[in-house]
């Protein structure tokens, strides 16, 4: 199992945003978790990547426990995220926000810009074409030397996630990687993602475009008011009588 989330409970005072909710991430997985808004789906994901401390419960990646670790020794253990709200460095280009990710593959030493300066340059060419691969691999190489916050809001969707994937993940969070794009777009995500599957890196994914879940997810989750009221293959979940009602509510309401 690569991720397993035990008996998972988030508190914040008297609001219980996590209730009790156990899943299991198979590798080389999409894994969807869906759910009305505010049923606990970015509470999940903020704990286990390490921006909160679980309540109660137990997050575990490759059988390492990690729920409590912080959030730069999780993504050095391989798993990376994506935010519903874009964090790009506003005065870097396309290429530069990914090499900040880059930061930890880089094998040069302090000492070695003044004494092996070739060294060096040869070490910041590989770690460009590193970044330059992962542009393309979401299909945004020609806008590398780009300035990233000015480029259109669904070109800078795919560079947060160029920034995830430059970590060199096994498992990557994905927090509405489709929010605020057109049809088009959201086409062109999702053959992305599956791409990103292909390569071998497990996608968990929180997602409320119902087309997109449905036409790349292996299994997916689903939640309502903190707990999780159903899980299975797309088929099983979307007719569900109790995700139909709590999407849609109960006939008459």
């Amino acid at each position: 199992m690569l991720l397993e989330i035990e008996n998972l409970t988030m508190q914040f005072g008297g609001l219980v945003a996590v209730n009790n909710v156990s899943l299991n991430i198979q590798e080389g997985e999409i894994h969807a978790l869906i759910g009305p808004n505010g049923s606990g789906k970015t509470t999940i994901f903020n704990v286990v990547s390490g921006y909160y401390k679980p309540t109660g419960g137990v997050v575990r990646f490759r059988g390492k426990q990690i729920s409590g670790l912080p959030a730069y020794r999780i993504t050095a253990l391989g798993l990376a995220r994506t935010f519903q709200n874009l964090r790009l460095f506003r005065s870097m280009t396309v290429m530069e926000n990914v090499l900040v990710s880059l930061g930890h593959h880089a094998k040069t030493r302090f000492w070695q810009h003044v004494l092996d300066p070739f060294s060096v340059r040869r070490e910041e060419e590989r770690l460009k074409e590193k970044a330059l691969e992962t542009l393309r691999v979401m299909r945004i190489e020609q806008y590398a030397d780009e300035q990233a916050t000015s480029l259109p809001y669904g070109l800078q969707r795919r560079v947060e996630i160029a920034r995830a994937l430059a970590t060199e993940p096994t498992l990557v969070l994905l927090d509405e990687p489709a929010a605020g794009l057109n049809e088009t777009e959201t086409a062109e995500l999702r053959d992305i993602l599956l791409q990103i599957r292909a390569s071998g890196i497990t996608v968990f994914l929180v997602e409320h475009d119902m087309k997109l879940v449905m036409e790349i997810s292996d299994v997916v989750s689903v939640l309502d008011y903190g707990k999780k009221i159903a899980e299975g293959s797309c088929s099983a979940v979307s007719c569900d009588p109790v995700v139909i009602e709590a999407y849609l509510g109960k006939e008459g309401e």
